[in-house]
């Protein structure tokens, strides 16, 4: 067994830029939401709703993991969008397919992010970690799957 604490920066920052990631999404899928127009609007106005409460539920889980860890996490929006990998989507007018195609890739970006914390934590020890990293990870692959679903292929 690994001294406790040697990998927890890896862990931490693992987790801390899961955590940007995840607020990054959140924010996107509610634009979308807002934002969904066309045939389709009801469903994907759901559809996008209902993914982003997931993707939020998640936040607070994430955070206290960093501070259980003994880490500093994420202060500021600016914070956020220092550490995010996924890129906002600020444009006027997008396509609701093309909503739905950018959400799946995010949530593969996500699921990427999922993997490091995973084996960080496996690589520390930190069990806990571990385990809630596969809930976070499976509800992630629902949320491609839907999407994907969604898209027809």
């Amino acid at each position: 067994m690994s001294d406790k604490n040697n990998n927890a920066p890896a862990v931490a920052d693992a987790l801390n830029a899961l955590l940007a990631d995840s607020f990054a999404l959140y924010l996107k899928t509610k634009n979308y939401h807002w934002h969904v127009q066309g045939p389709r609007f009801r469903e994907l106005h759901l559809l996008f709703d209902e993914q982003a409460a997931q993707i939020f539920a998640t936040t607070d889980l994430i955070a206290e993991r960093v501070r259980k860890n003994g880490a500093p996490t994420l202060r500021s929006i600016g914070d956020v969008s220092r550490r995010a990998s996924i890129r906002d989507d600020d444009a006027a007018g997008v396509d609701a397919e093309a909503m739905i195609r950018n959400l799946a890739g995010d949530n593969k970006t996500l699921l990427g992010q999922l993997k490091e914390v995973k084996a960080a934590a496996e690589a520390d020890g930190d069990i806990a970690t571990s385990g809630l990293v596969d809930g976070w990870a499976d509800e992630t692959q629902q949320r491609i799957w839907f999407l994907e679903a969604t898209l027809g292929y």
